[in-house]
């Protein structure tokens, strides 16, 4: 009874988060229809040389700790250490947004320099637009951390629909007036990007509301009754605070930073596999012609990077629920729950992944007209589609690694 109602929860909490990520992607894949549409490929190319960077640097200043989080709070959890996951997250918290502003500011001051090394001044307004989404994403990220640690996934699957509707909106926004005033292609990519810092503020919004109702509804009575349904142990007074005494001399920064910046890393790969082309094709493309022709080139040749993220993306959203039901299950013991996880949740991705690959080779050049207009670029776009497929299994075996410690 025990193992099917951790069954259902962790099939419950993947659903949840896949529909998130289905319904944010859709949305964000939406948002660049518009953007090359009325920008043009100029703006579509500067918005993607930007964005890549974007990611990155959003990845290296969460600092790998909302995986972090989610291992250590339902380790907690597990052990009714609720004190110790309050602590976990307020550690937490201040090393992403302190990372977040100061990477942040670093970008800003030094769009010029990073412009000269892409090898394209268009696009320095824009890396400064990006700066302001990177001092508020690291943490809403943190807090996401916590709750799927509790293995609650609502949190997070309304702040992404939150973050990922109020970027589209308010970059349609800016992209229709900065158009209708007949702003250059930098300036429009940078309003593009804005969106971006939009949408972290909302979501972050989002997480501190649920954060504050979360700790009005946590009641001592309240917590006993659900940890017994659950079927956990109940502890003495004495052994409960042993445990919390324990939890506080093993879990500091230095332990969320040894566990979070391996996974940091291993998820730097996505993005820096992109940062190559940012570093090179533009460089490559502007020794043929001029700036702005290179960006439009840009454009083109990333079309297909959209429909390959929604695929890598749900797999995202989908792997962080394996991340905490992995850790407690290890925390606990179970063997054979740890091999039924594994197994089903690798099967399960590589088929999305196989099937995701297939169906955008098929289809690239009827997907291409449909969405910009012309089928330049298809063939560019067949070959990307074949990245999904591996790249599910990449993401989702990380998170497998992850959620039994070995990073």
């Amino acid at each position: 009874m025990k193992l099917k109602s951790q069954g259902s929860k962790l099939l419950q909490g993947a659903f949840i988060l896949s529909a998130a990520a289905i319904l944010s992607k859709l949305i964000g894949t939406l948002q660049k229809i518009p953007l090359q549409n009325l920008g043009g490929d100029a703006v579509f190319g500067i918005y993607n040389t930007v964005y890549p960077l974007y990611t990155m640097l959003v990845t290296v200043a969460m600092l790998g700790l909302p995986s972090a989080v989610s291992k250590f709070v339902a380790e907690a959890s597990a052990g009714r250490a609720e004190h110790e996951g309050h602590r976990i997250l307020k550690l937490s918290a201040i090393l992403t947004a302190s990372s977040g502003v100061l990477i942040g500011i670093l970008v800003y001051a030094g769009a010029p320099m990073i412009s000269v090394w892409v090898g394209n001044s268009h696009v320095t307004p824009a890396l400064r637009s990006s700066a302001w989404g990177l001092a508020v994403v690291p943490l809403m990220a943190a807090l996401r951390g916590y709750f799927q640690g509790l293995h609650n996934m609502v949190p997070t699957a309304v702040s992404q629909v939150a973050e990922q509707t109020v970027r589209v909106a308010v970059m349609i926004a800016l992209l229709l007036y900065l158009t209708s005033i007949h702003a250059d292609a930098a300036g429009i990519a940078a309003g593009a990007l804005l969106g971006s810092a939009g949408g972290g503020v909302a979501g972050l919004l989002i997480m501190l509301l649920y954060l504050r109702r979360h700790r009005r509804r946590q009641a001592e009575p309240e917590l006993a009754a659900a940890l017994e349904t659950a079927g956990v142990t109940t502890w003495t007074k004495e052994q409960r605070e042993l445990a919390l005494e324990n939890r506080r001399e093993r879990i500091r920064i230095g332990q969320l930073l040894a566990y979070g910046l391996p996974v940091m890393l291993g998820a730097l790969a996505v993005p820096l596999i992109g940062l190559v082309d940012v570093f090179t094709v533009p460089r490559l493309l502007s020794s043929g012609g001029s700036e702005a022709a290179a960006m439009a080139q840009f454009g083109i040749y990333n079309r297909g990077l959209p429909l390959v993220q929604i695929v890598t993306m749900l797999a995202s959203s989908l792997s962080v629920v394996f991340i905490p039901a992995l850790a407690e299950a290890k925390y606990r013991g179970d063997l054979g729950l740890i091999q039924t996880r594994c197994s089903l949740s690798l099967r399960w991705f590589w088929l999305l992944g196989l099937a995701a690959s297939a169906g955008l080779a098929v289809l690239a050049e009827p997907v291409n007209i449909a969405l910009y207009g012309d089928a330049s670029g298809s063939s560019t776009m067949i070959w990307l589609a074949f990245t999904a497929a591996g790249g599910t299994v990449s993401i989702i075996s990380a998170a497998l690694l992850q959620g039994l410690g070995a990073v």
